[in-house]
């Protein structure tokens, strides 16, 4: 088989676009390409085309191919023939071809994952592989398993948990090598609404310095409330301690954060010892780590492993892309150049 060197990574979210040229096998990432272009804004352009739905993937590989362009200048050599992986929201009803999810359980080693590949054609000269979402009978979730497959799960029969914070976060229960349950907190979405659209908006003020004592304290005031008052109740203190100057609008800013993630984890369960890979962006993490600990849960923990989403990302889309070559599926494709 010959050797694959490169392959184009694509995290197509709802609402933002990033592609990287990523060596193998130490998943350097040689160049990058990010745009607003998400498939909410791109499926709303499609649209505006009036274009009929046999031609919605063309419009998006469009939008692909553009990038693919700068990063060819970026690293100055051709990608033709380089392998597209696109894993998140580009297999959904606004994405460039909707994929039905995988039902639970799957192969945390991305054995089993539902995928789609797409051969080069004149139009688009980079084979492109999609890789679909996982579904139970009442949750789903698209990306976070290529990232779930990225954290090198052991196939062991002790239980395992991966935590993924973001604006739909997850918990996944992994067990014998398969991800077997899966439940979706709108934590990040809640934030977001309640800090920019709700009474409470003129109370909180965004601000990434977490490790200042006083917005980690008020972190903290907020985590330890959300465990002994009802969320609706702890939401509308965010206003009460401006009124009355209690917090200041960032140290309310952290509060509201301690209140929701807080909240979520009154779910985690009380008799887990297992280990827990907690992976995504390295702002949300340092809260829920911090959560954790103030818990209590991290002290009782077999182990507790911190990654990366950029890390984990790219890991699961190289697992899934070397698994589809092993079977001899992109054998006809030239995958490398220069």
């Amino acid at each position: 088989m010959e050797e694959l060197t490169h392959f184009l990574s694509c995290d197509w979210g709802t609402s933002s676009f990033r592609l990287k040229l990523v060596e193998l096998p130490g998943l350097r990432v040689v160049a990058t390409s990010t745009s607003d272009e998400g498939n909410a804004a791109t499926f709303a352009k499609w649209q505006e085309t009036k274009q009929p739905d046999d031609q919605r993937l063309g419009f998006y590989l469009k939008v692909l191919a553009g990038h693919v362009r700068k990063l060819e200048e970026d690293a100055g050599r051709p990608l033709t023939g380089v392998p597209v992986v696109i894993s998140g929201m580009a297999s959904s009803t606004v994405g460039m071809l909707e994929l039905p999810y995988k039902p639970m359980p799957f192969a945390v080693d991305g054995a089993d994952l539902a995928t789609k590949l797409l051969p080069a054609t004149a139009d688009f000269a980079q084979p492109v592989l999609l890789i679909s979402g996982v579904r139970t009978p009442d949750d789903v979730m698209r990306g976070e398993e290529v990232q779930l497959v990225g954290c090198g799960f052991a196939a062991t029969d002790q239980e395992q948990l991966f935590l993924h914070p973001g604006t739909h976060a997850k918990h996944v229960t992994i067990r014998g090598g398969q991800a077997v349950a899966l439940k979706t907190y709108m934590t990040g979405e809640f934030f977001a609404l309640l800090s920019k659209q709700s009474i409470l908006a003129s109370a909180v003020e965004k601000n990434d310095d977490f490790e200042r004592p006083e917005h980690r304290r008020a972190f903290e005031r907020g985590v330890q409330a959300s465990q002994t008052e009802n969320l609706l109740h702890n939401a509308f203190l965010v206003r009460t301690n401006q009124l009355f100057d209690k917090l200041s609008k960032p140290e309310n800013f952290y509060f509201l954060s301690g209140l929701l993630i807080g909240a979520e984890l009154r779910s985690f369960p009380a008799d887990f010892r297992g280990p827990v890979v907690l992976a995504g962006e390295k702002a949300l993490v340092q809260h829920y780590e911090a959560a954790l600990e103030l818990l209590g849960i991290t002290q009782r923990l077999a182990a507790l492993t911190i990654k990366g989403a950029e890390e984990v990302t790219l890991q699961g889309q190289a697992a899934v892309l070397q698994r589809l070559r092993e079977a001899g599926q992109l054998t006809e494709h030239k995958t490398t150049q220069g």
